[in-house]
């Protein structure tokens, strides 16, 4: 493995062109015993090559800087002295620029390049990991960001309090990332569980993002996780997110079979097509940061006529638990920072199958309701094509739902009421019916609040029922 840029090299490549931007913190006073805490004979020899080597009085670097447009204070880990590790001055420096952090209102972004703990202080360096968690902690309560850089290597509990406990981790190619480093793992376990691309595939960090493009991407981020708080241009619904313009172009269907091929139909507009036209740009999230990703839960933050807003959206399947586990994430994030959430429903319900249970469907369905009841951020949510049963109805915003033509929402697939029923197979169309799953049953229901015209409709969706039938 070679040894990583150094911490003002990794600075310089964040904040690019702006590099006269940072000023760094001075680092705290603090008397340091002879050979540190526990009289570790020649531990302070071992400090001063570690000086002389990399020009750096500790294995952090802390100070504030412009990454595009957003000022933020930046921890860069220099991994030469000492592997990075975390001792009581480490812990200083980290929780000053943490405290700097809050007095300034400014977010954290932390370039994490780390052993662990350093093993000549012992137990009084192992608790800098309590420190530094509460302040990770007190950071968060006062709703900043925290964005971490996971570069090569990230172990140890640098790891599991920087990175793996940031809002949005990136992580460069390749990096070794893990709580255990690599002289002390099994001598059988998989070297590539311990990659960033395997920690990608396993939903613990967000996305894996090459050095040449970091500062482009860093930028982008801290100005989405920056930018709420603020109402759209029209005010629309007090700073709610207005709903999407329907996209399929068809009007509400007649019956409710018709409704339900037409949610059903593969020519019918996706998730993604509904993001695209919505947004100007968006960043998305990753993984419900308990072993598992879903594809077909499209989370993150886009920008939209200036103003950042945050999404949860259903592709078409049938949703797994870590789908539901990475919506309720990415609604808590967008509470803490004060940012307005748009959800898209389509699913035809939530999986089902033994896998599903095992990884605690109903948990995570129920963790989903949670987040959406209680956020303090306004919810908007757009039925787009299938509504399934409760796997649908957990990403829905109570009195703040809306609905395209081209979609149905429904206690139950009518197939399977008709089965429940005890009925003929050849009644499923009349069950449809009976259920009142049309967009526009929904509205007389008091389910939805309104069907959304197209784009080239009125300029906003309100209560009016366009093409009611």
């Amino acid at each position: 493995m070679a040894e990583p840029r150094g911490a003002r090299a990794a600075i310089a490549a964040l904040v690019g062109a702006d590099a006269g931007s940072f000023t760094e913190l001075p680092p705290p006073e603090g008397a340091f015993p002879p050979d540190g805490p526990l009289g570790w004979e020649g531990y302070d020899a071992a400090r001063a090559r570690a000086a002389e080597r990399t020009g750096e009085g500790e294995s952090v670097v802390c100070g504030t800087g412009r990454i595009g447009a957003t000022e933020a204070v930046v921890i860069s880990f220099e991994f030469g002295f000492l592997g990075g590790s975390l001792g009581e001055r480490t812990g200083d420096r980290l929780e000053a620029a943490y405290r700097h952090a809050r007095e300034r209102r400014l977010p954290v972004v932390s370039l994490i390049a780390t052993g662990g703990s350093r093993m000549q202080e012992g137990m009084r360096a192992l608790l800098q990991l309590q420190r530094v968690a509460r302040h990770c902690a007190l950071t968060r309560a006062a709703g900043l960001a925290q964005l971490a850089v996971v570069r090569d290597p990230t172990t140890g509990g640098g790891w599991a309090t920087l990175g793996a406990g940031a809002d949005v981790v990136l992580a460069l190619p390749g990096a070794q990332i893990g709580f255990a480093g690599s002289r002390v793992r099994p001598a059988d376990a998989d070297p590539y569980a311990y990659t960033a691309e395997a920690q990608l595939a396993a939903g613990q960090i967000d996305a894996v993002v090459d050095e040449n493009g970091l500062g482009a991407a860093v930028g982008r981020w801290l100005a989405l996780l920056t930018g709420g708080g603020a109402e759209t241009a029209d005010g629309w619904a007090a700073g709610a997110a207005p709903p999407p313009a329907a996209l399929g172009g068809a009007p509400p269907a007649a019956t409710g079979w018709d409704a339900v091929l037409a949610a059903r139909s593969p020519e019918r507009p996706r998730a993604v097509a509904y993001l695209d036209a919505y947004f100007d740009h968006r960043e998305e999230i990753s993984g419900d940061r308990c072993g598992g990703t879903d594809p077909g839960m499209l989370c993150g933050f886009g920008r939209r006529e200036g103003r950042t807003v945050a999404y949860a959206a259903q592709c078409g399947t049938a949703t797994l638990p870590a789908g539901y586990r990475t919506a309720a994430r990415l609604i808590r994030l967008a509470e803490r920072l004060d940012v307005p959430v748009l959800t898209l429903v389509d699913t035809p319900g939530a999986a089902n199958d033994a896998r599903a249970e095992r990884t605690g469907a109903g948990a995570a369905i129920a963790d989903l309701f949670a987040a959406v009841a209680t956020a303090r951020v306004p919810v908007t949510t757009l039925l787009i094509g299938e509504g399934g049963s409760g796997g649908a109805l957990a990403l829905s915003a109570p009195d703040n739902t809306w609905a395209t033509p081209d979609s149905y929402f429904s206690v139950i697939a009518p197939e399977l009421a008709t089965a429940i029923l005890k009925r003929d197979p050849g009644r499923i169309r009349a069950t449809a019916d009976q259920l009142r799953l049309r967009p526009q049953d929904l509205v007389s229901l008091g389910v939805v609040r309104g069907i959304v015209p197209g784009r080239n409709g009125q300029d906003r969706a309100d209560d009016r029922v366009p093409g009611a039938g």
